[in-house]
């Protein structure tokens, strides 16, 4: 019961991205091809909306359920490990047409294709979980 709260933000979550087109391919498409403003406006959006609502809780003490002051992570001293991260987050996003969020979405939308993906990013989860303290943080 007390994970219901996280099932009904999912489905909202699901729900304004499938109605902005965000688990387009094509819009994925139009983005990679710098042909369409239209995933970097809903990207821009979320880092306003993020930003903007972690600076009012900063402000006004906010709390995390367990009590936490939010605050962002510390910076990093080398950008090594999130460059190749990032490279292949977005070589994977590229050639799927989507990211982790979206391909639940996907799946639960009857594509039932995106399963390989699916199954493709849990290995490499699993993957990672096994040479994770042999890997640059």
């Amino acid at each position: 019961m007390k994970y219901l709260k996280y099932l009904f933000v999912g489905i909202v979550f699901g729900i304004v991205l499938t109605k902005s087109e965000a688990v387009s391919w094509y819009r994925i498409f139009e983005m990679f091809r710098f042909e369409s403003f239209h995933m970097y406006g809903i990207i821009g959006t979320a880092i306003f909306t993020g930003v903007t609502l972690l600076q009012l809780a900063k402000r006004w003490g906010i709390k995390t359920q367990s009590g936490n002051e939010i605050m962002p992570p510390k910076k990093l001293p080398r950008y090594t490990a999130g460059l190749i991260g990032g490279t292949f987050f977005g070589l994977g996003w590229a050639l799927a047409g989507a990211c982790p969020g979206p391909m639940f979405i996907l799946f639960g939308a009857g594509f039932y294709s995106i399963l390989i993906v699916l199954v493709a990013a849990l290995a490499g989860t699993f993957i990672y979980g096994v040479f994770a303290d042999k890997l640059p943080h």
